[in-house]
């Protein structure tokens, strides 16, 4: 019996989330409401999308979980944030950081004035392990971004869009990360560098065994490489589900893929078609 409830606690151990978020609200200014009741989880080697259009509290959702809010004037006012079993919603961005879960900015931020690699090698800032350990984290960062290797001496504010969103996700590698925070990846790309980025993103998923949670406007791209979906209106968690049913769910292509099965509507009938809106 000993050995049974053993086995039913490692089960239990296996199947919790990596990632939990569990009815948080957040409030900028001790007055805006921003996220109203926001619950949502991420598992070991998954790759879950928060789709929603612009304003709808998905940086804001990101920025709770790694604890970058007070420096907006914002703060989780209600709810829990866990990571691995653990409470860390007061816990200090660095203190995230040496845990594992690490954030990519919206808009990349890279340090201009830096060179590629200089850009990389600011990741590994908090690790203790050593510069061989280091040196072979750069080698697989390049592995999967060849064109960063051939960029490594340029100067990171001369690079291209593609290149800086590139050192952004190989800047948060170096850290040797268990999550990533991605926020909006495919900004101001071209479709091919969006595709391609999203393929190194499942890549590093499937082989470095990386989880990501990834805020994205562009729902099409990010349903076909993300394994679950959470859709965000007006701070609201208001669908969720397995990136396959939300592809194929009606509302879903009418409002976030553009598509309609009853073909291109006017503008009266989409008025209609909102107000009769599931989720509102």
């Amino acid at each position: 019996m000993q050995q049974m409830a053993e086995n039913t606690d490692v089960g239990a151990a296996s199947s919790a989330p990596l990632l939990n978020i569990n009815n948080v609200e957040v409030i900028y200014d001790h007055v805006i409401l921003v996220l109203k009741g926001v619950s949502l989880e991420l598992h070991k080697g998954g790759i879950v999308a928060l789709l929603g259009a612009n304003g709808a509290g998905k940086t804001t959702t990101l920025k709770a979980i790694s604890n970058l809010l007070r420096a907006e004037r914002g703060e989780v006012t209600k709810g829990s944030i866990e990571a691995m079993g653990e409470r860390v919603d007061n816990m200090t961005p660095n203190e995230l950081v040496k845990r594992g879960i690490i954030q990519v900015m919206e808009g990349r931020h890279c340090f201009e004035h830096l060179t590629v690699e200089e850009n990389l090698l600011t990741g590994a800032y908090t690790r203790r392990d050593g510069r061989a350990a280091v040196a072979e984290s750069l080698e697989k960062v390049y592995h999967y971004f060849p064109r960063l290797k051939e960029r490594r001496t340029s100067q990171a504010g001369y690079t291209s869009g593609g290149e800086q969103q590139m050192t952004a996700i190989g800047r948060g590698l170096m850290a040797n990360p268990a999550v990533i925070l991605l926020d909006e990846p495919s900004m101001g790309l071209a479709p091919q560098l969006v595709e391609e980025i999203f393929q190194i993103v499942s890549d590093l998923n499937k082989k470095e065994d990386v989880s990501f949670l990834l805020a994205e406007q562009n729902t099409m791209v990010a349903l076909r490489f993300a394994e679950y979906g959470y859709i965000l209106e007006n701070g609201r968690i208001v669908m969720d589900g397995e990136a396959k049913f939300l592809r194929e769910n009606e509302d879903v292509k009418e409002f976030y893929l553009g598509l309609s099965s009853g073909g291109r509507k006017n503008f009266r009938d989409v008025k209609h078609y909102r107000r009769r809106k599931r989720w509102l």
